[in-house]
């Protein structure tokens, strides 16, 4: 709230613009959308939609006349220059509508993206377990659910969308092991009385291989995103292993490329350690993506955590711009 009240004054003020090209600030910023659409009304995770189509084009339009736009590929010369202000676009997970929608405006502005996909999602049409979770959460027929070996007390199906009951219950999985995941879906779906939720319905969610092939040959850049989207660190050694090596070779079969770009799932500091890092150099990454704000100068660069600004639908025009022009008080 703070910082919506502050975009909007800088920008009543007019000194956003003042302030931006006096502020002596360079380096990379680097945005992360997921969906682009309206899914006002999704029965799945409604906060993974970042924009809808005409909220994505002005805000590719300011991004342009504001920063350098560039791709991964970029980086080794930009961090060289040690000066500037850049700009990247990155999107996660593998959505369809990040072809239908998102690439031909992309294509339209000129501006370069990169795709973060979850190959096994391609492969293997299925339901992420986030989109299940709202699923299960928005079909029940129930007021509460409780959920003891999981989570102390009820979880309150307090409004009409039920969003504050799917974070609760989304947070929860982030924060434990792996191994405890289906069971913990498998409680949920009892619980709630859904069930868990056939795999009709994301037949036509994900791209598949010929799209990413077309994007990948009109200059966008594919990277890698796991097999299954587990969080990392919360897995053993080898899972991180199969889901990151299986990773970079089905991009490497599919696009005739090697994996030279990753992005974290979940993307928190507490979603990728040392043994993250380790992999992707064995695997032959150059760059990975982190998911919690910031932006990075190249007097403070980290290869295996390029920091992101998550793109979400709360973002207002102002404070989006303002996360443009002043990433070191917004972004």
């Amino acid at each position: 709230m703070k910082k919506a009240f502050a975009t909007r004054l800088l920008s009543q003020s007019g000194l956003r613009s003042l302030l931006g090209w006096a502020s002596p600030w360079s380096g990379v910023l680097a945005l992360n959308y997921h969906r682009i659409g309206d899914g006002s009304a999704s029965k799945f995770d409604r906060g993974l939609w970042s924009a809808d189509a005409e909220t994505f084009t002005d805000q590719l339009r300011f991004c342009k006349s504001h920063l350098e736009m560039i791709s991964p590929d970029d980086l080794p010369r930009v961090l060289a220059s040690g000066r500037g202000r850049y700009g990247m676009i990155t999107f996660d997970d593998g959505y369809r509508d990040n072809y239908e929608v998102a690439f031909p405006i992309l294509k339209s502005e000129g501006v370069p993206a990169t795709f973060f996909v979850t190959t096994g999602f391609i492969d293997t049409p299925r339901l992420p377990w986030w989109d299940e979770i709202a699923w299960m959460v928005r079909t029940s027929p129930r007021d509460a659910i409780e959920l003891p070996d999981w989570l102390p007390g009820s979880v309150l199906f307090d409004s009409l969308d039920r969003e504050n009951a799917v974070r609760t219950l989304l947070r929860a999985y982030k924060a434990m092991p792996a191994d405890a995941n289906q069971a913990y879906l498998d409680a949920i779906a009892r619980a709630t009385g859904s069930g868990r939720c056939g795999m009709e319905v994301s037949e036509s969610l994900w791209m598949n291989w010929n799209m990413l092939r077309e994007m990948h040959g009109a200059g966008m850049t594919i990277g890698g995103h796991t097999i299954t989207h587990p969080v990392l660190a919360r897995t053993t050694r080898e899972r991180q292993r199969e889901e990151i090596m299986g990773c970079g070779n089905r991009l490497a079969e599919e696009l005739g490329a090697p994996m030279r770009y990753f992005s974290y799932p979940v993307g928190g500091l507490e979603a990728f350690n040392a043994v993250t890092r380790d992999t992707l150099r064995e695997a032959g990454v150059r760059y990975a993506f982190s998911y919690y704000g910031g932006f990075r100068r190249p007097t403070a660069w980290d290869d295996y955590d390029v920091r992101r600004v998550p793109v979400e639908t709360y973002l207002t025009a102002d404070w989006f711009r303002s996360i443009i022009s002043l990433p070191g008080f917004f972004a």
